[in-house]
């Protein structure tokens, strides 16, 4: 397939970054980090967001939504991640909005999802558990309670938890912690009666929550898809989220790599522009280079789900894996090429830090995507 972007989503490319630079620029993240604001994000930033189609992307037009693909989002994405940009689209439009494209009945769809392409509703996915990815060890349980269940458990690391009108949470049916088989899915009012709710802060700024679940009744119109049968809607969900993930993080490492070059360029120690020193010359080439391969792979990881290709699990892990080494490198080496200025808060490239290193970790580390990388190929 072709590595490049067409002329359609060359524009909406453009646009974004516009868009971006002119109403979010880093000192808008600081700002909401600053002034602790309880949302996490502008509603009137994600509401012009939504103004411009960004939320309904992907969603099919009978609920509202432009019916694009995966490729659109991600530049969307890459142009937000170039800022930091604190925005629910991850967690509503990839995990949530996603889990009822997957295995939602129609009705669910028909009732959630044109508020996710109008802003009207953030939608969360809550399913971890461990304090390393493992989406498949599933604790929390759902009881038989008449013609629906009861729910009892803790999630950790759900994102935009703290502000969501639905959550959509895993809890096992039936079979034993980590395995695929057992584990379902249902949606969860945040309001109802059992249901608490912390807000955690993040090292990178991004939002999150813990949830507790205390006997917390759901009936059988709240399931998603089939009981038992969850881990065949999460593993496609999650796939498309970290590919999307990954295609945030490449807007990350390219604005990082960029602030420090454009620094190499107008440095000047012992009389000379630092950019002129061949060592740092070579470390600035090993950041091209990577960057230029995590180009490629996210471009083609996106094309493979907007094709319907086979292998979107395989370029999952493969594009999570290349951007977690990737933004290893180029925010470090950023941080050590701005010299001092790079350790203090008041410089934005410390957040590029922060922001990478969460992002290292979500949805699985590097480690974690080679070996699924490994047993998917087979080896």
């Amino acid at each position: 397939m072709s590595l490049t972007l067409n002329a359609e989503q060359q524009m909406l490319k453009d646009n974004a970054r516009e868009f971006v630079r002119g109403n979010a620029p880093v000192s808008h993240m600081r700002k909401l980090r600053d002034t602790k604001d309880e949302t996490g994000f502008s509603t009137d930033l994600y509401g012009q967001m939504v103004e411009l189609g960004w939320a309904g992307i992907v969603l099919p037009e009978e609920y509202g939504g432009l019916a694009l693909g995966y490729t659109e989002l991600g530049v969307v994405l890459e142009e937000c991640g170039r800022n930091l940009v604190p925005h629910p689209l991850l967690s509503t439009v990839l995990l949530g909005a996603g889990t009822l494209l997957e295995g939602g009945s129609d009705a669910q769809k028909k009732a959630i999802l044109p508020g996710v392409a109008e802003g009207e509703s953030v939608l969360a996915l809550a399913f971890e558990e461990s304090r390393r990815f493992s989406p498949y060890k599933v604790e929390t349980r759902a009881d038989k309670d008449g013609d629906g269940y009861k729910l009892t458990g803790k999630k950790g690391f759900v994102l935009d938890g703290h502000v969501a009108n639905k959550l959509v949470v895993t809890a096992r049916t039936s079979g034993e912690s980590r395995d695929r088989d057992g584990i379902t899915l249902f949606l969860v009012d945040p309001a109802a009666s059992g249901v608490k709710v912390d807000r955690t802060v993040m090292v990178d700024s991004r939002n999150a929550a813990n949830v507790t679940l205390e006997a917390v009744k759901v009936g059988a119109g709240d399931i998603i898809g089939e009981v038992g049968k969850g881990a065949d809607v999460l593993d496609p969900v999650l796939d498309r989220a970290t590919i999307g993930l990954c295609a945030e993080m490449l807007g990350l490492v390219s604005q990082a790599y960029e602030t420090t070059l454009e620094y190499l360029k107008t440095r000047v120690q012992f009389d000379a522009l630092i950019g002129s020193f061949q060592a740092l010359q070579h470390r600035a080439v090993d950041m091209f280079c990577e960057l230029e391969l995590s180009k490629s792979v996210v471009m083609d990881a996106l094309g493979a789900i907007d094709a319907g290709r086979e292998d979107v699990a395989i370029m999952a892990s493969a594009a999570k894996a290349r951007l977690a080494d990737t933004s290893r490198l180029i925010t470090r080496e950023a941080i050590q090429l701005h010299g001092g200025i790079g350790m203090t808060d008041e410089h934005d490239i410390g957040f590029y830090l922060k922001r990478g290193a969460a992002g290292e970790q979500t949805f699985g580390d590097a480690s974690y995507h080679r070996d699924r990388f490994a047993t998917l190929k087979g080896f």
